[in-house]
Parts: C-alpha cells; sequence; structure tokens
C-alpha cells in the first residue's frame, strides 16, 4: 500500500468528523467517524492483508468509545477516548521500559535502525508526550466548546504530534546504527 492510500486511511475518518461536526453536531459526527473508521481498517486489511497496530487499537477505540457516544446519547465517551487511548499508549511503553522490553523498537525498528540506547530514550520521550497529550486532551474538551475540541482534536494534535516526531530525528540520528549493523539487527 502505498504512502497516501496509508495517510488517507488513517486520517479520512478523523477529516470527516470535522467535517460533518462542523456542518451537523456531535452526534451524527461521531457514527459518521465510526462508519469511517470500520471503512477504513476494513481497507486497509483488504489492501495490505494487515492493519498496522497503531491504527488498529485507535480504530478499536473509535469504535468502542463512538458506539457507546451514541447508545448512551453521552458526549463524554467521545470526548475521553484520546486520553484514554493516550494514557494506554503511554502506560505501555512506561510498563516495557519498567519490564526491559522497549516496545517503540518492535514496532519502529523496521523504519529506523538505532542503538537500544537510543530506543530507549526515544521511549522515554514517547511515553511523556503521550500523557502531556492525554492532559492537554483533559483540558481543551472541559474548558473549551465542542466545536472548539473536535477543531483541536483534529488540527491541533496531529502537527502537535509531527513537530514532536520531528524532535526526535537527533536522537536517531545521534544513535543511528551503522548500515551493516542495522541489517544485521533486522536478521
Amino acid at each position: 500500500m502505498n504512502q497516501l492510500t496509508k495517510m488517507a486511511l488513517e486520517m479520512g475518518p478523523l477529516v470527516l468528523f470535522f467535517a460533518v461536526n462542523a456542518t451537523t453536531n456531535l452526534m451524527t459526527a461521531t457514527a459518521v467517524f465510526v462508519a469511517a473508521t470500520v471503512v477504513a481498517l476494513a481497507t486497509s486489511y483488504a489492501l495490505a492483508r494487515a492493519i498496522p497496530v497503531m491504527p488498529l487499537i485507535g480504530g478499536v477505540f473509535v469504535i468502542v468509545f463512538g458506539g457507546l457516544t451514541l447508545y448512551l446519547d453521552d458526549e463524554l465517551f467521545i470526548k475521553i477516548k484520546p486520553t484514554i487511548v493516550n494514557l494506554l499508549f503511554a502506560s505501555i511503553l512506561f510498563g516495557g521500559l519498567a519490564a526491559r522490553k522497549l516496545f517503540l523498537k518492535l514496532v519502529l525498528e523496521s523504519a529506523f535502525k538505532a542503538t537500544d540506547e537510543g530506543w530507549r530514550i526515544l521511549t522515554w520521550r514517547w511515553a511523556f508526550f503521550f500523557v502531556f497529550l492525554a492532559v492537554v486532551n483533559e483540558i481543551v474538551w472541559r474548558n473549551f466548546s465542542t466545536d472548539t475540541w473536535v477543531a483541536f482534536k483534529v488540527w491541533g494534535i496531529m502537527p502537535i504530534t509531527m513537530v514532536f516526531g520531528m524532535a526526535q530525528v537527533p536522537v536517531l540520528m545521534k544513535h543511528q546504527l551503522p548500515e551493516e549493523e542495522g541489517d544485521k539487527a533486522a536478521s
């Protein structure tokens, strides 16, 4: 699957969520978000015969929390979903560090070859970043309008995450394995 298709499948449901919320209401937007997520996951599986871990976990949470939002007619569930997902990711990374497992390495080592020390540094940073995202989500949904929260969820979180990810490039560069070692580590 090419990168553009992958990005469309991952971002499409979120963009639809924003667009539908802007023209209708959060409940209708949530229904579209859940349906679009199911379609995106199914399409991803049909094209690649696999669903990447992060979109799968995120998709399951959209379906569960979106379903609860619709079934119970309560916006709370869709609003706390990012908090719970980010705390789950942080807990997995912190738990892995405590158990001396580098889960971030397991997910990303096919794309980046780095020393275990580099992966450890990145894991700490990403774990704290996920906690930061959870806290920011709580602040925004509790203190601002639903429309502001939706806009922040769609247009704030992604740029913040991209900037944070780019800020990690120096760690990857510093701890990058030489080409031969990277190939041996992958075998």
